[in-house]
């Protein structure tokens, strides 16, 4: 699919985003795509990034309710959605534990199926508000394009401890997000 998009003479800038933009692929193929293969700065192909990967999570926090109604129609396209919320759910253990952290870290670390596609579909498995669920996404989200920008660009130990480090705040911010919350 990568190779389709990058076959088309759509600018780099839409290529980027659309990468960005699929399943599975996501932040983690376009921004290597777009230092190494599309010549971008590391700022600009990360920037790009994040901007494509964050287009469909309002959509699936939406309208995946409504839709999933409207498959579950269809026996194959059940059976898929059935394979499907099964698996994130044994997947999101640590977003239906800790919720918003949770999700965070889960989008955050940067391997495959746990990016914002996954995440936005568990914090609707899970219940979780379409604004928390956004904010805990995007921030997840601009850590791994972090962690992914730093092997690219430095190799395992820059990303190692970039991802360290980030979720290390991501998690001091989201604590000190929720005793503000308890206390009012």
């Amino acid at each position: 699919m990568i190779d389709t998009i990058l076959g088309f003479d759509l600018g780099r800038e839409l290529m980027v985003i659309l990468i960005a933009a699929l399943p599975i692929a996501e932040l983690r193929a376009a921004i290597p795509v777009a230092i190494t293969s599309l010549d971008l700065s590391w700022y600009y192909a990360f920037m790009l990034a994040i901007i494509g990967n964050l287009l469909p999570v309002p959509f699936i926090l939406l309208f995946l309710d409504a839709a999933t109604r409207v498959l579950n129609r269809v026996s194959l396209f059940k059976k898929w959605l059935d394979w499907l919320f099964e698996r994130t759910r044994r997947q999101g253990k640590i977003i239906q534990k800790y919720k918003r952290i949770g999700l965070v870290l889960f989008v955050a670390i940067p391997l495959p199926v746990t990016g914002a596609w996954t995440g936005s579909l568990a914090a609707v498995l899970f219940g979780i508000g379409f604004k928390q669920a956004f904010f805990s996404i995007m921030l997840g989200v601009f850590i791994a394009g972090v962690i992914i920008t730093c092997l690219t660009l430095l190799g395992w130990v820059g990303a190692v401890i970039a991802g360290i480090v980030l979720c290390g705040l991501a998690v001091y911010w989201l604590l000190k997000m929720h005793r503000k919350q308890d206390y009012d």
